[in-house]
Order: C-alpha cells, then structure tokens, then sequence
C-alpha cells in the first residue's frame, strides 16, 4: 500500500511540476499559495492514513519548491541566495523556467528581471543538474516484497513421486 501511494504522489508531483513549467497562465503568486495549500492537505492525508514512512510525501518535494518559488520576493541578491538555497529539488532549469514564466496576477506584484535570473543562473553555474526540463511523470519506483523466511525446514519436506521430479535429489 505504501509503494502504491508513493508511485502516486510521484505521478501527481510529475504532472503538476510539468503543466507549471509549461503554462505561463499558472506561474503567479497566487498558484504558488493554492498549490501549498493543496499540498499540504495530502500531507495531512498522508498522516491520518498513517503513510508517512511511505516516502510520498518526499516524492512532493519539488512540486513544494516551486510552489515556495512561486511566493519568494524575487528583487535583490539575497532573495536570489535564498532561492538557490531553498530549491534543492529543482534544477537550474527548472528554476529559471518558472522564474521565465513568472506572470503577476495584480499592480502589487511585479516581473522577474533579467539582471535577477542572471543572478540566480551564476548562483547555481556549479551545480551538477541532469539535462532534463520536464519529470518523468511515467517513472516507475521498483516494487519492493518482503522477504518473510518460511519455518519449515528443508529437512521435513517431502516430495511426492507423482510430481516426477527425481531428478532432485536431497542432500
């Protein structure tokens, strides 16, 4: 049950991370609060059906940063520091993507400069990131059975003849 539910936090993490890296309409402030909040009522989920050993929650992890990113000031170098050091699950890709498509919702909020995403780009030029923008949403987590050893012991088992199996001799 725990792998099952894993395997599907992952696909909706996947699934969510990559519309918001392809649809510029989502990248706001506003999203970034509705995709906390929706957030963190699975993990509460995860908690009332006792799964947090699962490893669900963890599969969460960027759809979770790139909601933070979402609501990060997003002017001065030290907001840039922050994101770098916040946004361990994204790449730099990934990060400068959402920072791209970034849309304020109202006069309040305002664009992300070029000067800032130079910035966070030479932040994270060290970084060792695979080349891939979009998740895997079909990634699949090897299914993992207990191993449970039996109590009978070789000694005491019997093989009928009618099984045609001599070839198997005891030792």
């Amino acid at each position: 049950v725990q792998q099952v539910f894993k395997q599907l936090f992952y696909m909706i993490n996947a699934v969510a991370l990559n519309h918001l890296l392809l649809r510029k309409d989502v990248c706001s402030w506003s999203t970034g609060m509705q995709l906390r909040f929706n957030i963190s009522q699975l993990e509460e989920w995860l908690r009332g059906k006792n799964l947090q050993q699962s490893g669900a929650a963890q599969t969460l992890e960027p759809l979770i940063q790139a909601a933070q990113l979402l609501q990060l000031k997003k002017k001065t170098s030290e907001d840039a520091e922050a994101i770098c050091s916040l946004c361990t699950s994204l790449t730099t890709q990934q990060i400068v993507k959402i920072l791209n498509l970034y849309t304020p919702v109202n006069e309040f909020e305002e664009r992300v400069t070029v000067a800032f995403i130079r910035d966070i780009q030479k932040n994270l030029q060290e970084r060792n990131d695979p080349p891939h923008l979009l998740l895997d949403f079909k990634h699949m987590f090897p299914v993992v059975f207990p191993f449970n050893p039996s109590s009978i012991t070789m000694d005491s088992i019997h093989l009928p003849p009618s099984l045609n199996l001599e070839f198997l001799r005891k030792v």
